[in-house]
């Protein structure tokens, strides 16, 4: 067994079972409907059809994250079991996690001076997020130590890439990412925007693509364009959906015709509550490893 914990935030969108199962601690962010604030505890209190519907039916909702108050109670149990930890927090381009984690970690190494705390902004979310620590759970397994996963992992986060697109922009005009106007013509000629993530971790619109069977073939085009190793790419393909599972599994149908030789099915997870807050129902994304992000 290793010596240390790998962590990170529940926005990273995999199942309870997925974490349980590889050894993946977590500490929840927190959403609120109408006030009413849960925790994101990966579909535990609330299941993401639930929030979705009553995003719909016209309930607030609004996400905080983790206080540095909060991370200091999570890291502490493990520090005093003898554990290093590496914690990992969802992308600083759409979170201020990092800053709390940090501002944790530094009050700690003041108190467990024997102790390794390393914090490491993903520059990910969702399920890409999730993608990055099933790796750094594959590697610890293989026996990289803490130190080296560390460095692994600074130098390889921008080789996630995170490719989405939303059917609905209802809830990301309610946002702000999209104005009114534009919002309300893109509804109206079914235009469905393809984003990404760039290198700084920031949600990107990239291109307005006319039609849902349009935009789920150019969102595969860009896996086909940057993968790594191509059309011979050989790790894992994750995928997340917010009430759109035909969607879905229509985009993993596609990346099993071009990437025959990847590890495994396509993977397909629910948007938890923390980014479905934002998105709404109605947007899928694909998450691979290829060449490194600059831009």
């Amino acid at each position: 067994m290793a010596d240390f914990i790998i962590s990170c935030c529940s926005s990273a969108d995999l199942s309870k079972e997925r974490f349980d199962r590889r050894d993946i601690k977590y500490l929840c962010f927190h959403f609120s409907l109408d006030g009413v604030e849960y925790p994101d505890d990966l579909g535990q209190t609330m299941k993401p059809e639930e929030l979705y519907r009553r995003m719909t039916d016209g309930e607030t909702a609004k996400t905080s994250q983790p206080s540095a108050g909060e991370y200091i109670e999570f890291f502490k149990p493990f520090l005093d079991d003898g554990k290093d930890v590496l914690h990992v927090t969802l992308s600083t381009g759409i979170s201020g996690a990092y800053n709390s984690a940090t501002v944790a970690a530094e009050q700690l190494r003041a108190q467990y001076p024997e102790r390794k705390i390393y914090v490491v902004d993903s520059r990910g979310a969702s399920s890409g997020y999730g993608l990055i620590m099933e790796t750094l759970a594959d590697l610890r397994d293989g026996g990289m130590g803490i130190d080296e996963l560390n460095g692994w992992l600074l130098e390889h986060r921008l080789n996630m890439h995170h490719w989405f697109f939303s059917t609905d922009l209802t809830f990301y005009i309610k946002g702000g990412r999209v104005s009114k106007g534009s919002g309300f013509i893109g509804n109206m000629l079914g235009i469905c925007p393809l984003l990404n993530m760039d290198n700084a971790g920031r949600l990107i619109p990239r291109e307005k693509v006319l039609g849902k069977k349009r935009v789920i073939k150019r969102t595969v085009e860009k896996m086909c364009e940057f993968a790594e190793d191509g059309y011979d790419y050989s790790k894992k393909v994750f995928i997340c959906q917010s009430e759109c599972l035909h969607d879905a599994e229509r985009v993993a149908e596609l990346v099993r015709e071009k990437f025959p030789k990847m590890n495994g099915e396509p993977e397909i997870f629910p948007i938890g509550a923390t980014i479905g807050s934002h998105t709404g129902p109605g947007t899928v994304s694909l998450f691979f490893w290829g060449s490194k992000r600059e831009d």
